[in-house]
Parts: C-alpha cells; sequence; structure tokens
C-alpha cells in the first residue's frame, strides 16, 4: 500500500464508521484532492460528508471548529501548510484555546490534515516544514507519520482525541510504499518510536526525513556504527522517555529536522536533553535542519538546501570518531 492510499484508507474509515465525521477542503471533492489523497470518495459518500469549500481557509477551519463544537468530528484538509498561515487565528486563538478559555465547558475535536515539506519542486511558498511552529502552541497535539503504517492509523486516534490535531503528511512520502501489519488496527499517538536499535549514536527524526536516517544508518552499520534511529512522529507532546532512554543508552545524537534550524522542532529537542542529560553525554548535540533560505525551486539547489542522507553519515562518523 502506499503513503498516499493509506491516508485515503483511514479517511473512509472514519467515514464510514462515525456519521458525524465528514471531510472538507478545499477541491476534496471533484478533484480528489491535491495529492489525490480524496479520489473517490465524493462518488462513494456525497457531497454532504465530502465538501468542497471556497478558497478561504480562515472560514472553512472556522466552520470546523464551529462544527466540532457542536458535536461533529470534522476532518479539514489545508492544501499545504503555508495556507494554514491563513487560518492561524483561528487554530491559536479559537481551536487550541476554547477548551481553556471555556473552563473545559467546550471541546474542539477537530483534525486538520495539511501536506508539508519540500522535495517535489515547489519553490519557497510551497515548500514549508512548519509543524514545529505548530508544536509550539499549548492546546495542539502535532502528528508527523512517517510511515505507510502511521498514515493509515493516526487518523483513527486523533478523531478519538477531544482536542484538535494537527496531521502533517510530507509530500514526497505520498508515493512511499510498504506492507502492512494486518494485526495493527491502531497506533499510539502520545509516543515516539524506535524504528531501529542501535547502540552507538542516536537518530531523532520524523516525516520524510526518517527513510533518510534509515538509509545512512544501514550504511554506518556497514562501517561497524550502530546508529538507533527514532521516529518522533508526534511533536507535540514530545515523548521525552523515549528520547531520553536512546540517548541515555547511545549517549551521541544527531537530530535531522527539515524545518529551519532557528526556533525548530531540533532546537526544542537539543535544549531539553542539554538540560537533563548533559552528563550523559559524550559527545556534543548536532543539528541537521534545512538551510536557512527560502527552499530554491532548482533541483540541484532544493537538494543542497535540505537534510541529505550523507550529511547523516557524514555527522555520524565524526561524532562517533570514525571519520
Amino acid at each position: 500500500m502506499t503513503y498516499r492510499e493509506a491516508c485515503r484508507q483511514a479517511i473512509r474509515d472514519a467515514l464510514t464508521n462515525d456519521p458525524r465525521t465528514f471531510l472538507m477542503g478545499e477541491d476534496v471533492g471533484l478533484y480528489g484532492g491535491c495529492y489525490a489523497v480524496t479520489k473517490g470518495l465524493l462518488d462513494e459518500f456525497g457531497p454532504s460528508r465530502i465538501r468542497d469549500t471556497p478558497l478561504a481557509e480562515s472560514a472553512f477551519v472556522g466552520a470546523g471548529i464551529g462544527a466540532a463544537i457542536a458535536g461533529m468530528h470534522p476532518i479539514v484538509e489545508i492544501m499545504t501548510c503555508n495556507f494554514s498561515l491563513l487560518a492561524l487565528d483561528q487554530i491559536l486563538n479559537n481551536a487550541a484555546s476554547i477548551a481553556h478559555m471555556s473552563g473545559g465547558q467546550f471541546a474542539v475535536p477537530l483534525v486538520i490534515r495539511m501536506a508539508t515539506g519540500a522535495g517535489r519542486q515547489l519553490a519557497a511558498q510551497h515548500s514549508h516544514s512548519l509543524e514545529g511552529w505548530y508544536a509550539h502552541i499549548p492546546g495542539l497535539k502535532v502528528l508527523a507519520p512517517g510511515t505507510v503504517e502511521d498514515a493509515r492509523h493516526m487518523l483513527r486516534s486523533a478523531l478519538a482525541d477531544p482536542n484538535p490535531v494537527l496531521i502533517f503528511e510530507h509530500i514526497v512520502l505520498y508515493n512511499a510504499e510498504d506492507e502492512l501489519d494486518p494485526a495493527v488496527e491502531s497506533v499510539d499517538i502520545g509516543s515516539a518510536k524506535i524504528r531501529r536499535p542501535g547502540r552507538d549514536i542516536s537518530v531523532l527524526t520524523y516525516g520524510n526525513s526518517l527513510p533518510k536516517a534509515l538509509a545512512a544508518a544501514e550504511t554506518l552499520a556497514k562501517e561497524g556504527i550502530e546508529a538507533e534511529v527514532v521516529d518522533l512522529r508526534v511533536l507535540r507532546p514530545l515523548d521525552n522517555a523515549t528520547i531520553f532512554e536512546s540517548v541515555t543508552r547511545t549517549r551521541r545524537c544527531i537530530i535531522v529536522d527539515e524545518g529551519w534550524k532557528s526556533g525548530s522542532i531540533s532546537a526544542e529537542i537539543a535544549a531539553r536533553l542539554s538540560e537533563d542529560l548533559f552528563f550523559e553525554l559524550d559527545a556534543p548535540i548536532r543539528r541537521i535542519c534545512s538551510s536557512e533560505v527560502p527552499i530554491p525551486y532548482s533541483r540541484h539547489m532544493e537538494e543542497a538546501a535540505l537534510p541529505q542522507t550523507s550529511a547523516i553519515i557524514e555527522t555520524a562518523r565524526s561524532l562517533v570518531g570514525r571519520r
């Protein structure tokens, strides 16, 4: 199954199993979604459950918040995460705050899905990685599925949450393929997951940087360096327990984050490690992030601006001392 199909199946299950659930967003119906995730769902469920919206993020995100407060379970699709900035007031000042400001009288069981990341030559305005921004906001849960399995099962858990959940789907992963374990029906959206165990260095990452980290670990293993790859997958709340346990054991750490380094989720993780595990470290914490520039359109410049497998390998070698 592809990551794209996993997302579609997750939406289909949600619509089938709960009559309170509906999907709304730009081009999700007739067009089938900007990345073809919702293709065919309009024919299957009709226009009352699959709702094309105007190009007005503040309006349809606000409508989704109102529907959630009224007892529905809306799934709101924002075409790409840069467009979510047009609805930042609704997300920050309403969805994330209403439960607190009402003293718990109102819940906002809203799921917002959006495409994120670079790597498809969509240039500076459509290649953002803003999930770290949203992970700054109390009242939100922020998910970044990096595997087909998580893309398939995270939505169910997100819809069961009484508070707003943001799911960031990386655009490069939509074509990724994997086999699903039929025994798995849900995933924990409160914890990170070790995707590859190791003893020499911890590589903490998420989203499309996960396959790059796994490829780097494969190469490093041939050189006798066992890298442990931790899929953060939940950016808020961060799973300190899994992160700290891994780094305490390996005593070295690389954080790979497609966001810009300044003020990023990688900076938050590095700060927590420095505060709580400073004396457990045998080497400085290293971060591999996107270059501090608007993402270029040109293919070779875009690749140069993004974290790559080669950078993970070289950084791991330098920290372990086998460069």
